[in-house]
């Protein structure tokens, strides 16, 4: 009975402290989730409307008071449906949490087949959209595809994707080292600030990057650009440096060290410096 009476007695003194913890970690995945989801504008709008709400209570402001209250109904209304997307992608993420984890990290070996398979068909002006997931589940993605469950290679890539066969024009999934499935389809994004020229494959890759965690890398058939995708960004013509260094940060973090050697020397060896900051296109 002492014994639980202590136990109890220390609870009640970390009770605040866990209690803080815990909000302010729910408070820091909200705002990273609202700001993968480029939802922030709607919460930037809700709290404005919420401080001319308080000011008009605060200062007594009766006829801004009662405008207020009578839109806001229809106000709530109108939001929802002006943010759906947005919300849409707030409650998918919420659904497709790290509770839902398999082992899909691609490791930095499995890497190298990506990246030589990208070289080869950006040399040939072959189009290419590979799917790198990371902690959220992608079998929804998987299943629209071919189920291939084929160890990772280079020479497969540039197979699937150098000829006009039925999965050309398809995504391949990428998943536990292996290419889980090809001719996969994916989401289309309805941004409408994306560049003219940009075909269905960047649309898929940004639609694919807003929906989800996964890392999308893409080649473009008519210029032969490689763009990476992730976090609901597009980043356009980057060289093999920085796809390299970009994409063993963000799929094994536990090879930076090694990500670092290895494109040091690989801007030796062919007269460049590494590249800074990707040039956003889509934010």
């Amino acid at each position: 009975m002492a014994l639980i009476q202590r136990l109890l007695s220390i609870y009640d003194l970390i009770r605040p402290v866990l209690d803080v913890a815990l909000l302010a970690f729910l408070l820091y995945k909200g705002y990273e989730l609202l700001e993968r989801t480029q939802a922030l504008p709607l919460v930037k709008g809700a709290g404005f409307l919420a401080l001319v709400y308080a000011m008009a209570f605060l200062f007594n402001l009766t006829t801004l008071h009662w405008v207020l209250n009578m839109i806001a109904p229809g106000l709530f209304i109108a939001i929802v449906i002006v943010f759906q997307p947005e919300l849409r992608k707030i409650f998918m993420r919420l659904g497709q949490g790290e509770f839902f984890r398999q082992n899909t990290t691609v490791h930095a070996g499995k890497l190298d087949a990506v990246i030589t398979a990208c070289e080869i068909l950006s040399e040939r002006r072959r189009g290419m959209i590979v799917v790198l997931p990371r902690k959220i589940n992608l079998k929804n993605i998987i299943d629209t595809g071919t189920k291939i469950n084929a160890e990772l290679s280079s020479s497969l890539i540039v197979a699937l994707f150098e000829f006009d066969g039925p999965l050309h024009d398809g995504a391949i999934v990428v998943q536990g080292g292996k290419i889980a499935a090809a001719g996969c389809f994916l989401p289309l994004s309805e941004r409408q600030d994306m560049r003219k020229n940009f075909g269905t494959r960047h649309r898929a890759a940004l639609g694919m990057a807003e929906q989800s965690d996964a890392v999308l890398l893409v080649v473009s058939e008519e210029t032969g650009a490689v763009s990476l995708a992730y976090d609901s960004k597009l980043y356009y013509d980057l060289s093999i440096i920085e796809i390299t260094r970009k994409l063993m940060e963000l799929l094994d973090k536990d090879t930076r060290k090694e990500t670092s050697v290895k494109t040091e020397t690989l801007a030796k060896e062919t007269s460049m410096t590494p590249a800074g900051e990707e040039s956003e296109v889509v934010s």
